[in-house]
């Protein structure tokens, strides 16, 4: 990502996130709004500074450890960069006068800049400490409820991966120091990934090691199946919190019999530059990054001929394309990039093309000149190059999906 100028380095797990990584983010964000706001979600802000008295309160002050960035302000208050709003969500809803049980589940979540102090942060966005994440936090009127609640939730990252064409595993894992009843995590399977898995071959049983022991390899689930272990890049991660935090800081509703009652909560965290990180992990080359189709900042470079070459006239054509494409098809409005270095040769723009990882590469040459005009097209997913007349063209982008 460095080499590819999608990130500048900061400092040790901080990074500067260029224009085109910028593109790709928000592209994830509108991907994850759809999918969250798709099963109640509501969209909030809150605070990344947090006073120490909410996290003493639910006895993670001390519990956090060295992990947790603290600071003071002027007047000597203790502070924290939030690595997650548990406490902070909990008072505020406990905030909210008269809630009744007929507004129930309440789902209520953010994408914001995290924090939290790695001891070594490493391989790029995969590990900082300054992240984006997006963290939904629920509340439910029964226990029966809340787990209804936490499956439409997995269902929904589901459907989030699947729509990024990204396989991954959603494995049974540790509360950890979030705490709860219940707990899982989405994990892309890598080579690269520091979490150990054991997936059974016979069945969908998959757990992370921490919850089992290691050397364990009959399935717990089919009784029949092998455990084989992998690695994976943790990009989500779901709990069933119970009434852990809401007790604590009484949140609380009115019930059927117009009695107070404390909520039922769930908390589920994506790594937003996580995702993106891991995606190129597991999908790119050694020549060249590959985006998820929806995820890639541009769609479309069009290359025009080298400047002073005998198709020179071709640089109109390829001019013109990238405006009618813009104009013809609503989804590529933005999408279409014309690299008008011509005086670089083509074959190191189409190098550099294959680096950054556009989906599609429109190379404008003598072809584009004849009567019936020809588009070299590389597809950069399938490494395929295809040869195609306008109208073949504009039927293959036609169908490129954006969001």
């Amino acid at each position: 990502m460095q080499k590819a100028g999608l990130i500048h380095p900061s400092n040790p797990g901080c990074y500067y996130y260029l224009p085109a990584t910028v593109r790709s983010m928000e592209k994830l964000t509108r991907i994850i709004d759809q999918e969250m706001q798709g099963i109640g979600g509501q969209k909030l802000d809150m605070p990344s500074l947090c006073s120490a008295e909410l996290w003493k309160t639910s006895e993670r002050w001390d519990l956090m450890g060295k992990e947790l960035l603290r600071l003071k302000d002027r007047h000597g208050g203790d502070y924290c960069l939030a690595p997650t709003h548990e406490e902070a969500v909990t008072t505020l809803v406990a905030h909210q006068m008269n809630v009744s049980y007929k507004q129930l589940p309440l789902l209520l979540y953010q994408i914001t800049r995290k924090f939290r102090d790695e001891p070594k942060p490493k391989f790029g966005l995969l590990r900082g400490r300054e992240f984006y994440m997006k963290d939904m936090y629920s509340f439910d009127v029964s226990e029966e409820a809340a787990y209804q609640t936490y499956e439409s939730v997995c269902e929904a990252y589901t459907r989030l991966f699947s729509r990024l064409g990204l396989r991954c595993v959603q494995v049974q894992a540790d509360t950890g120091n979030i705490g709860g009843k219940l707990s899982h995590e989405f994990q892309l399977p890598a080579d690269i990934g520091e979490d150990r898995l054991l997936l059974c071959g016979n069945c969908s049983f998959s757990a992370n090691v921490e919850t089992m022991s290691s050397d364990r390899t009959d399935c717990p689930q089919c009784k029949t199946g092998t455990l084989v272990e992998s690695k994976g890049i943790e990009v989500g991660h779901t709990f069933y919190l119970g009434k852990k935090y809401s007790h604590v800081f009484n949140a609380a509703f009115t019930n059927a019999q117009n009695k107070p009652s404390v909520a039922e909560m769930g908390c589920y965290g994506l790594g937003v530059t996580r995702i993106l990180a891991a995606a190129i992990e597991v999908m790119s080359t050694e020549e060249g990054i590959r985006w998820p189709g929806l995820l890639a900042p541009y769609q479309v470079c069009v290359l025009p001929p080298k400047k002073g070459s005998k198709v020179d006239e071709a640089a109109v054509v390829a001019e013109e394309l990238v405006h009618t494409l813009g104009e013809t098809f609503s989804g590529l409005r933005g999408e279409v990039v014309l690299d008008d270095r011509t005086q670089t040769t083509i074959g190191k723009r189409l190098k550099d093309a294959n680096r950054l990882g556009y989906p599609y590469v429109i190379v404008v040459g003598q072809g584009a000149l004849e009567e019936t005009p020809r588009f070299e097209v590389i597809c950069q997913q399938t490494g395929e190059t295809m040869f195609l007349s306008r109208d073949g063209l504009f039927d293959l982008l036609g169908r490129v999906e954006t969001v």
